[in-house]
């Protein structure tokens, strides 16, 4: 086919990302619909990274430092943080736009390229983690970065470059650039891709490309250590360990055995399956390889991944494709290879145009949105008035209870009808409950009522999953706290102050701080009590 026109295609990338950045940008605001409890996660954390924390250094999280860095930018330099998150998603989109570039032009060719490169600036600016559920949610923006920079070193290194497109030391700083970012942002991906990518420069004989991809990584990995320090790199594995072992969330969806066979998956396991099977017929041994090195990497991160959404059947359907043998070519079956390879392409497309589309026209959406239906996420922070959530789920807050019925079920069934054991305080059972809606509402009237107890300033640890307190009042950060709870207790030895929620959003996580409190051996005083919480200092 006719070789791509390289200033064409950086044209076409540049105009893409001006239409979903500025489609997105263009009302002024960000509107989100859902993840209320996401989103605060991530405002704690882009705030503390604007006043110059660093993340595992100085509060404990799995996701690394880029997930965060392009939005917590334009927060210190004095945008309102709905402004800072659309800015963040352009200069991810900006960065993203070379390395498309020459991934698409060097192995791809015709239509691919365009196509291949706006997937990428999709990914980059979409303003929903994916899914075919239509509310608009900044939430897991790190997973859609993440996909896009292995969507590049994928392609670059299951692919062989396209004639006279050959250039070793571009593609080798291009992988080595997308595979710290996936380092730097969720190192879940650079677990999953790390081998495959590397066998795939091997195999193809981009032996100075996979060096100088090393050389590259290592010099991100120098820079980064020169402003962290060496301590930076421990305290993030810490993280990652204790992540891992966590009794509350080592996973957020289904179990990998789901993710890989059950129902709504099964089917792109098999297209993924089946096109091995096909490329390797069609005489594409080193493609047909890379597509098997590929999916357990593919399995993972779709099952570390909330929603289990299996984006990478976009690249899928883009490599397959891309790999067709000329026409003619036949396996022992007599089938056309073209063809048959082509076919598995089209049906990886088909099973996730659901999800790509929610991605492409969602800042669209976000534009068509009533303002009038949302208000201030923070309701207290004036300049951060930008950021609005959906009325009826910021105010309207729901809880869920559980049901007790009489013991008329038989007695060898007990162990299956009974709950989880209730949490105690200071020999007081409290309610088993949740809650559903109303996060803002909720933290709003505690902040409140905080301050008007007289404890404005005090560090408060929020035995629950968030401890986001401090947003919605003039209340110090936890040191070494934790914007989402994983394990242990993080920031707990700070506080001046522990408050017990009556209702917490995860009961699971207010049972285990407690748990861990006692068995540290610590004591907790009351010292308040209002309908919505408990507040204690410890003794």
């Amino acid at each position: 086919m006719k070789k791509t026109n390289s200033g064409r295609l950086f044209a076409f990338l540049l105009a893409v990302l001006a239409v979903e950045a500025g489609i997105a940008l263009w009302r002024g605001q960000l509107l989100v619909g859902k993840h209320e409890g996401d989103m605060l996660h991530l405002l704690e954390i882009v705030f503390r990274m604007a006043d110059g924390e660093w993340p595992h250094l100085d509060f404990m999280t799995p996701i690394g430092v880029m997930a965060f860095a392009p939005i917590s930018l334009f927060v210190k330099l004095g945008a309102g943080v709905g402004h800072a998150i659309h800015y963040g998603q352009l200069l991810v989109g900006l960065c993203l736009i070379p390395l498309a570039w020459r991934a698409g032009l060097s192995r791809l060719t015709g239509y691919w390229p365009y196509l291949f490169g706006a997937l990428i600036i999709i990914l980059a600016t979409a303003l929903v983690h994916g899914e075919a559920e239509r509310s608009v949610s900044i939430s897991m923006h790190y997973n859609r970065w993440a996909w896009a920079f292995a969507f590049v070193a994928i392609l670059i290194a299951a692919l062989p470059p396209v004639d006279g497109t050959r250039n070793q030391l571009a593609d080798g700083v291009v992988i080595g650039v997308a595979l710290a970012f996936m380092a730097l942002c969720k190192v879940t991906y650079l677990a999953a891709f790390l081998i495959p990518v590397s066998i795939g420069l091997l195999a193809h004989r981009q032996l100075r490309a996979f060096a100088v991809a090393f050389v590259t990584g290592l010099a991100i990995a120098a820079i980064v250590t020169v402003f962290a320090g060496v301590d930076f790199w421990l305290a993030y594995i810490g993280d990652l360990l204790s992540v891992s072992r966590s009794d509350v969330r080592s996973n957020p969806g289904e179990p990998f055995t789901a993710v890989v066979a059950a129902p709504a998956y099964i089917g792109g396991s098999l297209v993924l399956l089946i096109g091995v099977i096909l490329l390797r017929q069609a005489g594409k041994a080193t493609e047909g390889l890379m597509l098997l090195l590929l999916a357990p990497g593919f399995f993972y991160v779709t099952f570390q991944n909330y929603g289990n959404d299996p984006q990478w059947l976009l690249l899928l359907g883009v490599l397959l494709f891309a790999a067709r043998p000329e026409a003619g070519v036949k396996n022992g079956l007599g089938w056309d290879m073209q063809m048959s390879v082509g076919l598995a392409g089209a049906a990886a497309f088909a099973m996730i145009m659901p999800s790509a589309f929610n991605l492409a026209y969602s800042p669209l959406r976000h534009l068509g949105q009533d303002s009038a239906q949302y208000l201030p996420l923070l309701p207290r922070a004036a300049l951060h008035d930008d950021l609005r959530a959906g009325a009826v789920r910021a105010l309207r807050a729901d809880k869920r209870v559980p049901i007790e019925l009489p013991a008329t079920v038989p007695a060898s069934w007990e162990k299956l009808t009974a709950r989880e054991t209730p949490t105690e305080l200071n020999g007081e059972t409290l309610e088993q409950c949740d809650l559903q809606l109303g996060l803002v509402a909720v933290f709003d009237t505690m902040a409140q009522s905080l301050e008007d107890s007289g404890h404005s300033g005090k560090r408060i640890f929020v035995t629950d999953l968030l401890s986001s307190i401090w947003l919605f009042g003039d209340f110090a950060r936890l040191e070494k706290g934790a914007p989402w709870y994983y394990a242990g207790l993080p920031g707990y030895a700070s506080a001046d102050l522990v408050l017990v929620p009556l209702c917490p959003v995860n009961p699971m996580v207010r049972k285990l701080t407690l748990d861990r409190i006692a068995e540290q051996g610590d004591t907790l005083e009351e010292v308040d009590r209002t309908p919505f919480y408990i507040l204690l200092k410890k003794g």
